[in-house]
């Protein structure tokens, strides 16, 4: 590919050079010809002539350079377009150097990060170019996430632009059960450039300290440019560098090496595919809620596909409040709006008519048919949470078994319960008053244990009649009570190397099992135990002690490396 590069250039230095020859020409026959019209009176000719003063003082006239441009190049491949758009100086420094370097030797990351950005590239680049800002920040997502829609950090940090979530509700990122704004492609492109614009402005006009305060926050460069200030260092991000967190202080570099890959990866021995530079998706209005596995067989597409497009939806349909709206391959998109025309509206979801049974609460009755009692009480028009045996109620219910909703917390769930383990695999249909404390303790397993094969928190509240699996110790098994040592994310593969995410986050193996498990590696803060901490990411205290090496009985210290395996979609509200 190398060669054929410069066997392009070679030509198209060739045709400039023939072009540069047949515009001399011309402009001499013109010269020629203008003599020619002019020598039947040459003495008029004389009289008009500016003599060299004159001439000297005569204002230039700029003519604009018009740069000869490989068209077919240009509207098929979007880094050519992305680099057309390329406005920042080109930096030198060793920083960058030691990044350039890195990316360099992999190729094979490269590639996988490209496969992914091609369904999202285009549309970034567009909102870019409609605000006005340098199409640098395209790139921005590589750094972030690798271009990975369900990546999560040790920060809590989701979605391709690695929104946290107190930011994300700052920047008017809805954050429910249904649906996780900081995951949603259109959303989440909207608030993080929104976010760079805002800090833009507030620095300046310094696009790079922008990224900075984007990594950092905005307080962290506003207090380093305050002590550069102070030691009479310049106020760019070069210089106020060292006063920034160390993170921030490579978030930068990184992202200014990635620009220089994607400007002339033929100069650093790296090949870049070109990618369409065309709509990889469509939006399509749905006008309410709509079932997931429904949508994609109206799009003739996988349920995989459309939830790696829609990624922000948590559960087995759409959110019941919006956004209403599905993107879809652009291919498909006609087909999709065609198969959801011919439907009604109370043909989008299932519809099930439940009878209230003694004892059944309006939370149980949800909880039971994978929705929530918010919805139950607008689908019903109930006001509070009275509800009467023999009531009925309209449910509206997944149209497929869990199995087609693969990237769905239920279908997590469903998975985490199905795990075969060691021991005795027995169901409890939950009581009126029964807790996960109490339901522990009446088979002899460990609290935390049982809420993981669950898919739960030791501390969530159970609805009557949910059936909960437990696994007892077996007569041949030594080492007391069931732990969750056997849960499904101790098995989930993942790694937080920049070999398959960037930025602390990771990428999960591509089964579909897996799909929602991250490795993260978390920072000790001061105040913090590894009660608070499992709370924090919904994880439990043995699994903590199962994948570090820490006594529980000893304090965490500020700094220290805690690494855990999460589900990103429990982290959503």
């Amino acid at each position: 590919m190398r060669e054929n590069s410069k066997k392009h250039c070679r030509s198209r230095h060739a045709l400039r050079t023939h072009l540069r020859s047949l515009a001399a020409a011309s402009l001499a026959a013109a010269l020629a010809a203008c003599q020619s019209f002019g020598s039947h009176d040459d003495e008029a000719a004389a009289t008009v002539a500016p003599d060299a003063a004159a001439a000297q003082a005569l204002e230039p006239i700029e003519v604009p350079y018009f740069p000869l441009k490989d068209e077919i190049v240009e509207q098929r491949d979007l880094l050519a377009r992305l680099r057309g758009g390329f406005s920042w100086d080109d930096s030198k420094d060793p920083a960058i150097a030691r990044e350039l370097g890195w990316y360099a030797g992999h190729q094979q990351y490269l590639d996988r990060v490209l496969d992914r950005a091609d369904s999202y590239l285009f549309y970034i680049v567009d909102e870019l170019e409609r605000r006005g800002m340098p199409t640098e920040l395209a790139l921005l997502p590589i750094v972030e996430s690798a271009f990975d829609p369900f990546a999560y950090s040790h920060g809590r940090a989701a979605g391709l632009w690695q929104i946290i979530p107190s930011t994300g509700k700052r920047l008017g990122l809805e954050q429910n059960w249904w649906y996780d704004g900081r995951r949603d492609v259109l959303e989440s492109t909207r608030a993080a450039l929104d976010y760079l614009a805002e800090m833009h402005e507030e620095f300046n006009g310094d696009w790079l300290l922008a990224v900075a305060g984007y990594n950092s926050g905005e307080g962290n460069v506003e207090r380093a440019i305050r002590r550069a200030a102070a030691d009479g260092k310049p106020l760019d991000f070069w210089g106020i560098r060292s006063y920034l967190p160390a993170e921030t202080r490579t978030y930068v570099p990184r992202l200014l090496a990635i620009r220089k890959l994607v400007a002339d990866p033929l100069k650093y021995g790296i090949s870049l595919r070109p990618l369409q530079n065309e709509a990889q998706f469509a939006v399509v209005d749905t006008g309410s809620q709509i079932d997931m596995a429904l949508a994609a067989e109206l799009a003739g597409i996988g349920t995989d596909e459309l939830y790696a497009l829609n990624a922000g939806l948590n559960r087995w349909a759409t959110d019941p409040a919006g956004p209403h709206r599905l993107l879809v391959p652009a291919g498909q998109a006609e087909t999709f709006a065609t198969g959801l025309a011919s439907l009604g509206e109370r043909e989008r979801v299932q519809w099930t008519r439940h009878r209230v049974k003694q004892g059944e609460s309006i939370g149980g009755i949800a909880d039971s048919y994978h929705t929530t009692a918010a919805v139950l009480r607008e689908v019903n028009g109930i006001r509070g949470n009275a509800i009467h045996t023999g009531d009925y109620l309209m449910i509206p219910t997944a149209t497929a078994s869990l199995a087609h909703y693969t990237q769905s917390a239920d279908s997590r769930a469903q998975r985490q319960q199905s795990t075969p383990r060691s021991g005795n695999r027995e169901q409890h249909a939950v009581q009126s008053g029964e807790t996960l404390w109490s339901i522990a303790r009446q088979y002899g397993v460990d609290v935390r244990a049982l809420a993981s094969w669950n898919a739960m928190a030791p501390g969530d509240v159970l609805s009557v009649g949910r059936d909960l699996v437990v696994w007892t110790r077996d007569a041949t098994t030594s080492g007391g009570a069931a732990t969750a040592a056997d849960s499904p994310q101790h098995v989930a593969v993942a790694t937080a190397k920049r070999t398959d995410a960037s930025a602390g986050a990771a990428i999960a193996p591509s089964s579909a099992a897996n799909a929602q498990i991250r490795q993260v590696t978390y920072v000790v803060r001061p105040g913090d135990s590894l009660s608070s901490i499992a709370r924090r990411f919904r994880v439990t205290v043995p699994k903590l002690l199962e994948w570090n090496t820490v006594n529980a009985e000893k304090y965490l210290h500020p700094g220290q490396h805690l690494v855990m395996f999460v589900n990103v979609l429990e982290q959503s509200g």
